[in-house]
């Protein structure tokens, strides 16, 4: 399993900015389907997420 999350970790460095629009689409699903019950929630979990990927270009 470590090399497995090696090459996530490498691709998540390389790939910043596609990684960052997943989360951000991945989002953006996930409020959809809560009804915006919990935005402030998912919003957060994103950023912190598009952060911890590298540069946190966050697409928003």
């Amino acid at each position: 399993m470590g090399d497995f999350m090696d090459k996530a970790k490498d691709f998540a460095d390389k790939h910043d900015k596609q990684v960052d629009q997943g989360l951000e689409k991945g989002g953006e699903m996930a409020d959809r389907r809560t009804g915006g019950k919990h935005e402030e929630q998912i919003d957060k979990g994103v950023d912190r997420a598009q952060a911890r990927t590298g540069g946190g270009d966050q697409v928003r």
